[in-house]
This record gives structure tokens, sequence and C-alpha cells, in this order.
């Protein structure tokens, strides 16, 4: 079994990204209060250091006057010196094309067109969460870019027929617990839209009340967000898909080779 810590694991009220201490401090970033770092399972929750962050450009967008969290990157995302929240783009269409690694951010606005590849979601504290179906059961799942897999809650597991039955997988741990994931394969289908992930390989999470749809079963997709509408469109060139076991521990792909910035080039925002 491997460790696993991962970006699943956190939710921030109060900021719009993260960012580590070097980062903060090598750019000098002001204080700005601080926010409510927390988890899933409802156990977590405590109050972090926020900086403000001038600028940030993204995909041709300039963002101004960014509150971020000052923390630590850990797991997958570790090699990273922050990350970009959910809420940042929600003044615009956000697009993550998995199938060809671009993020896109545009104008307008998604159409219904009755559940095919246009849901809608809700996003509490800043997550999105929309419907799946396990064996034709309606299931609430957050949409997770950073997830480890197709996750399910323990309750709902134990519900489920298995092709291959829940084995240990991975240790798990959060800002406020610690949990061991297990790995099966279920007997039913999951299906996102007209999307049909067939007898699917999930991970099964003791601590999270909640359905995760993460990376891998994101690969196919190009997922649009419309925040101001609250519609997310899935796009794919199929529409049955083979779900296996996820790498673990989860890989960060397309990470750039670090190099030291010298310190007289550093910005100070």
């Amino acid at each position: 079994m491997s460790e696993r810590y991962g970006k699943p694991y956190v939710m921030v009220t109060g900021a719009d990204a993260f960012v580590t201490p070097e980062l903060s401090d090598v750019l000098q970033l002001p204080s700005a209060g601080d926010a409510v770092v927390s988890d899933p399972s409802g156990q977590g929750g405590h109050r972090v250091p926020t900086v403000l962050v001038d600028s940030i450009q993204l995909a041709g967008v300039q963002f101004r006057s960014v509150k971020a969290v000052r923390h630590a990157v850990t797991g997958e995302a570790g090699s990273c010196q922050g990350m970009l929240g959910f809420t940042l783009f929600r003044d615009y269409l956000l697009t993550l094309d998995f199938p060809n690694r671009r993020v896109l951010l545009s104008h307008g606005a998604l159409t219904p067109d009755g559940g095919e590849m246009v849901l809608p979601f809700r996003m509490p504290d800043g997550v999105p969460i929309t419907l799946l179906r396990v064996n034709g059961q309606g299931v609430e799942a957050q949409l997770d870019s950073g997830g480890g897999g197709l996750t399910l809650p323990e309750a709902l597991a134990a519900h489920q027929k298995w092709e291959v039955p829940p084995i240990a997988f991975a240790n798990g741990h959060t800002l406020a617990t610690r949990f061991e994931i297990k790995a099966a394969k279920l007997a039913s289908d999951v299906t996102v839209g007209k999307y049909t992930f067939t007898h699917p390989v999930v991970e099964i999470h003791p601590a999270f009340p909640l359905a995760n749809f993460g990376s891998p079963p994101m690969q196919s997709f190009a997922i649009t967000f419309d925040q101001k509408n609250l519609w997310v469109r899935l796009a794919a060139n199929r529409d049955h898909f083979n779900l296996l076991a996820p790498p673990s521990p989860t890989r960060l792909t397309n990470a750039p080779q670090y190099s030291p910035a010298h310190q007289a080039l550093v910005p100070l925002s």
C-alpha cells in the first residue's frame, strides 16, 4: 500500500488559490487575513493565513488582487509552488481539456441539452458537485481534477455487488483524519450524462460522504464549467469507457523542470 494525500482532501472558504510559504516569502506577499481550510469529512477546519497576490496571468487572462492561502502543497502536487482554486474562474467558461492537455478560458454560457453532455451542478464551499448514477442509483459526486480516481463513500459501497471484491489499496490522510482506501471492481456500470463506465474499478473511502469523480475518469473529456449558470459540459469522442485502477500514488504529469530564479529577477508580485 502507499500513502496518498491530495487536492480532493482540501476545501477552502475565503480564498481563490494556494501559495507555498517559500514562494510567498520570495515575492514578499502582503498579509490578507485568514481563511478556513477543512476537508469533506466535516471533522477538519482550522484557520490559516492568507496573502494577497497582485496579479496572476493564465490563458491570456489577468486576475488582479487574488487572495491566496499561505500553505504547503503536498502529495502529487508537492513539486508545485501553488494551486489555483475553482472559484478564481467564476466570471469565465473554464475548460479543462484533458485529451489535449489544455486549460481554456472564454466568455459565454452553456446551453442545456437534456442531460446528455450538459449537466447541472452546485458548488458549496466552491466545490462543484453533480449527479452520477451507480447501478442506476443517483449519487452526488464532486468533480475534482486533482482526485485520484472514481471514489465511492463507504456507505454507498456497502450496497454494491462486485466483480472483484474490495481490497486494501492505499492509506490516505487529510488535515483531520487518516484512513484506509480500498479498491474494487463493480459488477455494474457508472454513468454520467450519456457516458458509461463499464464495470469500473473504484476506490472506497470511509471518511467522505460524497462520491468523487477524479482525474483518471476525466482523462477522456474536455470539461467546461459555467459557474454563473451552474452548468458543466463533458465532451468526449466516444460514449463508453473502461476505468482501471489509478496509479498509486497519483502522478503529476507535464510538470515543468524547476530551476530557481536569480533573486535579482524575481518579480515582487
